[in-house]
C-alpha cells in the first residue's frame, strides 16, 4: 500500500535547487524526493544495527590509531592487523 504526502510552504529556492538535482539525475521531482524519503528511511536504522554490533567491535589504542591516521596520511600504512588484537 502507498500513500500520498504533501509538504506545503517550501522556499521557491529550495524548490528550484530540488528540482534541479533531479534533472541532473534524469528523474523527476516526485522520483527523486522519493528516493529521498527512502534513503532516509533505512538510515533510521542505521543507530539499532550500530548498538547490535556494539560487541563485535574492538578498541583500537588511541596511540595506535594517531599511528595509522599518519602512516596513512602519508603514503601508506605499515602497521600490522595483527597489533590490533
Amino acid at each position: 500500500m502507498t500513500i500520498s504526502l504533501q509538504i506545503r510552504n517550501v522556499p521557491e529556492d529550495t524548490r528550484d535547487r530540488i528540482a534541479e538535482q533531479a534533472r541532473r539525475q534524469g528523474k523527476s521531482v516526485q522520483a527523486y524526493l522519493l528516493e529521498l524519503i527512502e534513503r532516509e528511511a533505512r538510515f533510521s536504522d542505521n543507530p539499532a544495527v550500530f548498538d547490535r554490533t556494539a560487541h563485535l567491535r574492538k578498541k583500537i589504542p588511541t596511540d595506535l590509531s594517531v599511528d595509522i591516521t599518519r602512516q596513512t596520511r602519508d603514503g601508506g600504512a605499515d602497521i600490522d592487523r595483527e597489533q590490533l588484537g
